[in-house]
């Protein structure tokens, strides 16, 4: 008779994006990608993803927010405001800008 084989458990370490976000040229790029994606809960977490490669802290005080309510409102579950969206990203160093979408083909 023989025995099953015990197998190794693999350890893994989380992933965290903001890591790899080490300058402002692949931060836009990250924002753009995440906008261009059409969903707003991903255009939340890339802001949020981008905030904590900049220092958390640093972004919320710049924004007027605190530190833990950034978290929260740039979090999976969080809702922000709009006003908050944009304060984050001028707090960044970012603005918004509108442009005609381009027409769809039938």
């Amino acid at each position: 008779m023989t025995r099953p084989r015990r197998t190794q458990s693999v350890r893994t370490a989380p992933f965290d994006a903001a890591e790899y976000l080490v300058d402002d040229e692949t931060q836009l790029a990250y924002l753009n990608a995440a906008l261009a994606e059409g969903d707003a809960q991903a255009m939340v977490t890339a802001l949020g993803t981008v905030a904590r490669a900049r220092g958390m802290s640093r972004v919320a005080k710049r924004c007027g927010l605190g530190r833990e309510s950034l978290y929260k409102a740039l979090s999976d579950s969080g809702n922000p405001a709009f006003t908050t969206i944009v304060g984050v990203a001028s707090a960044l160093g970012y603005t918004f800008e509108m442009r005609a979408a381009p027409a769809k083909r039938a």
